[in-house]
């Protein structure tokens, strides 16, 4: 049965009683609150309630968990304690001990144009760029007060050290990359000496070039210096195509000339031993020895010559050789011999 329905005597499902035909009010409504609240207010309940707190607050600040980019710098009552790695660990709650998350493997940039004197006294403008990580979190966080503001004047210290040691032509040409890497390790060096827990990764100039005041005549003399280099390599270029050929002809010259040399000599030795084995011959037998070099002589002589002289007064019969069929050319050769002598003839 409801507990409204009629002849039920209005059941109240609150157990409370109130007059008779009066609804109930905002009153009785707080009334009931504190009734509910004043079951748990007593000293019991509220040291159970303080209790869960306290004991929710120990579980979730006893523990914290360090990214893997990161590292964790411990401090116990605001003191340093420990650096921790990667990974969940535990600790003591606040406020005893505190984490600081440091990144680590972050880079970062910083960037910035300066204006500077060179070693000869001209102006030069430099835009750069410094990239660096941190290495010690603990250094970091501690060791300076200001870490961007100390690693900017760092490193215009270190680019203006080495600008001014440099001359203009130096820093403009091809060595201007040798001037980074001396201008990255002079930063480094000056950070390690800070103690800050930074480490340089890299150290760029993104624009070298003079004032514009006098941005044209820079730009002639470098145009003057592309033409030099270009002669340049333009002569040393021929000089390595012209001096092979000719060391190539000296030394063909010489290996011509020891070739000579070594012929003559062995000609002039032969024809010696020659003469020594002849005149052993002719010491042996001079006659015949003298008969053999003449007829060899007019054999050498004569093999040349159409005519023949018999000296046997016709009591030998000599058998001439037949004459060499002439050439064309030679024919016509003396075929205009001939004419022009009969028509010399009177």
């Amino acid at each position: 049965m409801a507990w409204n329905e009629p002849g039920s005597g209005q059941r109240d499902p609150w157990n409370t009683k109130r007059p008779s035909g009066k609804k109930p009010g905002l009153e009785d409504a707080l009334r009931r609150l504190r009734a509910r609240l004043g079951k748990h207010g007593g000293p019991g309940g509220i040291v159970t309630i303080v209790l869960a707190l306290v004991l929710a607050w120990l579980l979730l600040s006893s523990y914290t968990i360090v990214d893997a980019r990161q590292a964790g710098v411990v401090l116990r009552f605001g003191q340093y304690a420990r650096t921790l790695p990667p990974g969940f660990h535990f600790k003591l709650p606040q406020p005893v001990e505190t984490v600081t998350k440091v990144e680590t493997t972050r880079v970062r940039s910083l960037q910035d144009s300066v204006r500077m004197l060179t070693r000869d006294e001209n102006i030069i403008t430099i835009d750069f760029t410094v990239q660096y990580q941190v290495n010690d979190a603990r250094a970091y966080l501690f060791a300076v007060d200001d870490v961007d503001s100390t690693i900017a004047a760092a490193a215009e210290a270190a680019v203006r050290s080495v600008i001014g040691r440099s001359d203009m032509d130096t820093i403009l040409s091809g060595e201007g990359a040798a001037l980074v890497d001396e201008a990255g390790k002079a930063l480094q060096k000056t950070l390690d000496s800070y103690h800050c827990g930074l480490q340089v990764t890299a150290v760029s100039f993104q624009n070298v070039a003079p004032p514009a005041e006098v941005k044209d005549a820079f730009d002639d003399v470098n145009k003057a210096r592309e033409d030099k280099q270009s002669i340049e390599n333009g002569a040393l270029a021929y000089a390595n195509k012209v001096v092979p050929v000719a060391r190539g002809d000296a030394a063909r010259i010489a290996a011509e000339a020891a070739g000579y040399k070594a012929a003559r000599i062995a000609h002039a030795q032969g024809d010696a031993q020659q003469f020594q084995l002849l005149l052993a011959q002719y010491k042996a037998a001079p006659e015949v020895t003298r008969k053999r070099l003449w007829l060899e002589t007019m054999e050498q002589v004569m093999a040349g010559n159409r005519k023949v002289i018999d000296g046997s007064n016709g009591r030998t019969i000599v058998n001439l050789p037949p004459a060499p069929a002439a050439s064309p050319a030679t024919a016509a050769t003396a075929a205009t011999d001939d004419g022009a002598g009969k028509e010399n003839q009177p």
